[in-house]
């Protein structure tokens, strides 16, 4: 705070200005939450309208998450989104977040971080100009400026009457010269605060529940993760607990999951859809069990009975194209083999990834 403001007023004058530098050093803290929580919401919704994997529904994310592994080539990535598809959904929406924080830093968050304290700023000071105003109208004192103060910015800031308890401020009655002290204060705070935005504290100074990260993983993974029984296709219904069944429209490899033929090492290469067709196959829910035919798996009960498989011979060439290219590792990590009944189809080795990628573009 300038010392001229003191040399300048009287003491009247001087309560209003420690008064006024009072408040906004109790501002500071509120201001910079406001700013980097309205900031993370806008970001947040600029990532659902320009960042290509976000800017749909569930659906799409999964597709550039499919995308993104296929391209990658990483086992190990392929199997937590199988077994852990919710964790995996996670990790990517922050990867992309991250990614489009450091691309788009300057043109976008500083840009909207200076955006928001800018209007924030504005804020402040229309709510003293007012509060000043209601208290020459009214004939009031201190205490009603106060009030009407922290009620106009109840919706911007995290503060309220409270946080100056203990202050006395009853001798403060020159309210022009407290509205030119905050204006003043208001401006060294901005700038200090401004001062301090860059990409590395960027991340740091972010509240946890308002990260941008955050809000888009609230936004994509409240809905059903639900996973078939026989190859982990997750359901797309996009309300958690639904009623009625599951669903997904493409099925996948049940040796993806660990199915193998029964008094057997050899992996089960079927895939749901075209396996309900069958009147003659079955499967064993668990090994004792006896068999209970495809076409009536609901009949096996539990997770089975809740689940709706379309008998049709639609299949997406992308899990196809998996099986051939990580073979190798799929019988390592699930010690099955792809042999015998379980021999891989010779015209799923004739998809290449170009044609697994494309797949995904037609069909989802």
């Amino acid at each position: 705070m300038s010392f001229s403001i003191f040399q300048k007023y009287c003491h009247g004058a001087t309560s209003a200005a420690i008064f006024g530098e009072i408040i906004c050093q109790k501002l500071k803290e509120p201001i910079e939450q406001s700013v980097y929580k309205k900031t993370s919401r806008d970001l947040a919704n600029e990532m659902r309208s320009n960042c290509e994997s976000l800017n749909g529904n569930r659906s799409n994310l999964e597709k550039h998450i499919l995308k993104t592994l296929a391209e990658e080539e990483d086992f190990n990535k392929y199997i937590n989104y199988i077994r852990n598809p919710r964790d995996h959904f996670k990790s990517f929406i922050r990867a992309e977040v991250s990614q489009y924080i450091t691309d788009k830093f300057v043109v976008s968050v500083l840009h909207k971080m200076n955006k928001n304290i800018e209007l924030l700023q504005q804020k402040i000071m229309r709510a003293a100009h007012e509060s000043t105003e209601h208290v020459q109208v009214n004939s009031g004192d201190a205490g009603l400026w106060w009030k009407s103060f922290t009620k106009q910015l109840s919706d911007e800031l995290i503060f309220s009457e409270k946080d100056l308890s203990g202050v006395k401020y009853d001798d403060v009655d020159d309210f022009n010269l407290l509205e030119d002290v905050i204006r003043q204060e208001l401006t060294d705070i901005m700038s200090d605060i401004s001062s301090r935005f860059n990409i590395e504290t960027f991340p740091v100074n972010l509240d946890d529940k308002f990260r941008p990260d955050e809000l888009l993983i609230d936004h994509f993974c409240q809905c059903c993760w639900v996973q078939c029984p026989f190859c982990k296709a997750i359901c797309t219904n996009t309300i958690e607990n639904h009623g009625g069944d599951h669903s997904v429209p493409f099925h996948r490899v049940t040796g993806l999951r660990g199915w193998f033929h029964c008094n057997s090492t050899n992996f089960s290469t079927q895939i749901c859809t075209s396996a309900v067709v069958s009147s003659i196959q079955s499967f064993c829910p668990n090994l004792p069990d006896k068999p209970v035919l495809w076409r009536e798996y609901r009949s096996a009960g539990g997770v089975y009975a809740n689940w709706s498989i379309t008998p049709d011979l639609s299949e997406l060439p992308y899990w196809k194209w998996f099986v051939c290219r990580f073979q190798k590792d799929l019988e390592k990590y699930y010690n099955y083999t792809f042999e015998g009944k379980g021999e891989i189809p010779d015209d799923w080795k004739t998809h290449s990834k170009q044609d697994a990628l494309d797949s995904l573009d037609k069909y989802i």
